[in-house]
């Protein structure tokens, strides 16, 4: 689950839209957090009348979205997306001017940092459309684009040192 509360909200928000009958423990255990954690944000939700909670059973709930939620968790997206485009874009455009400076110190591929990751996939698409080839692992000639959180940088390829 998110650590920034309103993503949260939003990833409640979708998880009890696909099921309004998900108990709180389902909730905690599909979001990857403590059912205490779950509890709090329903019961900010519910304050803010985002939520009602009903009695579907003598000890089973249902969680109904109102409307001011929907037209919130609509808002929460909205803000999700523009968030996830504005950093897609600066770290494309990040990764466009270090590739120009690989390809400016005669290097015509990188290497990316191992594993999976959403500014991986950019570096490698942004590789892709600048031409720029991306090595094997192995490679240690060529420059890496480090990857640490949302930022990118190279690191250059040690030189070798020419004994005359």
């Amino acid at each position: 689950m998110a650590s920034d509360p309103t993503l949260r909200e939003l990833e409640l928000l979708e998880q009890i839209e696909r099921d309004p009958d998900v108990t709180q423990a389902s909730l905690a255990a599909q979001l990857g957090v403590a059912v205490g954690t779950v509890n709090w944000h329903l019961k900010r939700l519910v304050a803010k009348g985002y939520v009602k909670v009903k009695r579907a059973q003598r000890r089973k709930l249902r969680y109904i979205i109102t409307p001011e939620g929907l037209a919130f968790r609509a808002r929460l997206t909205v803000n999700y997306i523009e968030t996830s485009l504005r950093l897609y874009r600066r770290v494309r455009e990040r990764v466009r001017r270090l590739l120009s400076d690989v390809r400016e110190a005669g290097f015509d591929s990188v290497r990316l940092p191992d594993g999976d990751g959403d500014i991986v996939d950019i570096c490698r698409l942004t590789c892709l459309e600048q031409g720029i080839a991306v090595a094997g692992e192995g490679r240690r000639d060529v420059p890496l684009l480090r990857v640490r959180g949302t930022q990118v940088a190279v690191e250059w390829p040690q030189q070798e040192e020419v004994h005359v």
